[in-house]
Formats: structure tokens, C-alpha cells, sequence
């Protein structure tokens, strides 16, 4: 089956008809991204070639998701999920007001929680290359970017956690499992 057709769950004919939402490009990324940082971040002072080599790999993983951007399924191409500012602050007053349209693919929120993330994972990304450079060894303010960077990045983490959790909540749906298997509830 192609992208976005429905299907029905395996659980049989009495559960809510599945869409497909999350291609294995998307999950395969977002999954990638969890492990590869929380590996990075915790191997940072302490074992500096494996952290060298995740943030390799998160450069790769990044490459790939930048350019599925462009090219990939429907739900994962971001211009599926650009939203103005006014309509995402007004998404998230109705979600804290547990009142928020249901989204199949990425909701106003989560739209820009992609693009900020993308943006400080990368930043993060930069100013670890650069201090492994010789023009940029030791220096101060690359470092202390990295650093700022990754606890910004943490910072989002939480609120996207935060986030997923509340709509699950709200939507009575397991988003978690949602970026596990890629379907969601079609209604």
C-alpha cells in the first residue's frame, strides 16, 4: 500500500481504520536522532572518538532528512508542514486549553519543534566540527556555543516530550506508537 491509505488495524475488523502516516525514512531519522544524541551527549568529555563518530552520523542521518524534505512522502515533505506564526502560538493556546484541531501529519507545534530542532542539531553539528579543526581548536566561544547549543537542544527535547505527551492526551491517541509503526487513527 502507497502512503496515506487506509488500512485496518491488525488487532482486526472492530478497531478504527490505521492511515499510514510516518514513512520508515522519517522513523528510521527520528529514532536514529534519539539514540545517536543521547549517545553523544553522554559520551562528550569522556570518550572523544566515539563522540567524534555519532556526530558524523548525526550529520549523515540530518543530510538524509533535509533532503527527504524535499523529495520524500507526503507527511514528510516540509512543505506539508510549514505553518505562520500566528497559527502555530494560536495551535498551542488551544492545546493547553485541550481544545486543539487534530493533526494526521506533524500539527503547527510540532512543525516548528522539527525546524528548531533540525536548526540547533546542526548548529550543534557545526561547532563540534570546528573545534576538531586547527583554526578552531581550543577556542573559547566555539566551545562554550557547542555547549549552549546542546543544552538548548535538551531544552527542546523536553518540550517535544512534553508536547507528545499532551497530545496524546488530548487526542486520545499513542503518538509514541505512532512513530513506531507510522500509522494513526484515520478519523
Amino acid at each position: 500500500m502507497t502512503m496515506g491509505r487506509m488500512d485496518m488495524d491488525a488487532a482486526g475488523a472492530g478497531s478504527p481504520p490505521k492511515i499510514r502516516v510516518w514513512d520508515p525514512v522519517v522513523r528510521m531519522f527520528h529514532w536514529g536522532l534519539v539514540g545517536l544524541f543521547a549517545f553523544s551527549f553522554l559520551t562528550g568529555d569522556e570518550w572523544k572518538q566515539a563522540h567524534i563518530r555519532s556526530g558524523y552520523a548525526i550529520v549523515g542521518l540530518l543530510l538524509v532528512r533535509i533532503i527527504w524534505g524535499f523529495v520524500g512522502c507526503h507527511h514528510a515533505r516540509f512543505s506539508n508542514f510549514i505553518y505562520d506564526p500566528i497559527t502555530t502560538l494560536g495551535f498551542i493556546r488551544d492545546s493547553l486549553a485541550m481544545r486543539a484541531k487534530r493533526y494526521i501529519g506533524h500539527n503547527p507545534a510540532g512543525a516548528a519543534m522539527v525546524f528548531a530542532l533540525l536548526l540547533a542539531i546542526s548548529g550543534i553539528a557545526t561547532t563540534g566540527y570546528m573545534m576538531t579543526t586547527d583554526a578552531y581548536w581550543g577556542v573559547e566561544w566555539v566551545e562554550e556555543a557547542h555547549e549552549l547549543l546542546v543544552n538548548l537542544t535538551l531544552g527542546l527535547v523536553g518540550l517535544h516530550i512534553a508536547g507528545v505527551l499532551l497530545a496524546s492526551i488530548e487526542h486520545k491517541e499513542n503518538l509514541v506508537r505512532a512513530m513506531i509503526t507510522g500509522r494513526k487513527r484515520a478519523d
